[in-house]
């Protein structure tokens, strides 16, 4: 199913909407940088998959 993106606006609307009244602006920030990192993230793997035990490989590399 193919949902039309939000605009950028909107989608940083939603994300600072979505914090605390009392955050302070680095954490509304770092919340932002979040956002945008892990939307990023997603579309490089779109079309990509792997295997359970790629995947295993993969996250023992990280504590490496």
């Amino acid at each position: 199913m193919n949902v039309p993106a939000a605009s950028s606006k909107a989608r940083i609307s939603a994300v600072v909407a979505a914090q605390s009244d009392d955050g302070s602006y680095d954490d509304i920030l770092r919340e932002l940088a979040f956002d945008r990192l892990i939307r990023r993230g997603l579309k490089s793997l779109r079309g990509r998959r792997f295997t359970t035990d790629e995947i295993r490989h993969r996250v023992k590399t990280w504590h490496a």
